[in-house]
């Protein structure tokens, strides 16, 4: 059986992509591999074990084009209005609520959340089929 292990994005600024990450979802680094073009950062919190690793190419300056093919990563979260209300707080750039329906059955409550590249975070309240 497969078992998920990370999912890697490509950053600017190491510094300030594990500060949004270490505030925004108490992710902290596991492990950090230096090679001589690039480094790896794992962040991790001790709840699943599902890494996301941080991939700074060395003398990058300009921002990754996204693309229209990257979709978003997700985390569940106890109390999404707590949340939303803390990372208006910390500054972060978020979205507005969503209640997403399919018809008149609700499918799950979330906002989106921007880290410092650009790449969506969507943050789920915990129910339903996000546990």
């Amino acid at each position: 059986m497969a078992k998920l292990a990370h999912s890697m994005i490509r950053v600017i600024d190491e510094d300030r992509s594990v500060d949004f990450y270490r505030r925004a979802f108490g992710l902290e680094i596991v492990n950090r591999i230096e090679f001589a073009d690039f480094t790896l950062v794992y962040l991790a919190q001790e709840l699943d074990g599902f890494e996301l690793e941080l991939t700074i190419n060395h003398g990058r300056t300009e921002p990754y084009n996204l693309g229209d093919g990257y979709g978003h990563l997700a985390v569940v979260v106890d109390n999404l209005q707590a949340e939303y209300d803390r990372f208006n707080t910390e500054g972060f750039t978020v979205g507005k609520l969503v209640d997403f329906k399919n018809g008149n059955v609700p499918v799950a409550r979330f906002f989106f959340a921007t880290d410092p590249d650009g790449y969506k975070i969507e943050v789920i309240q915990r129910g339903g089929r996000f546990q």
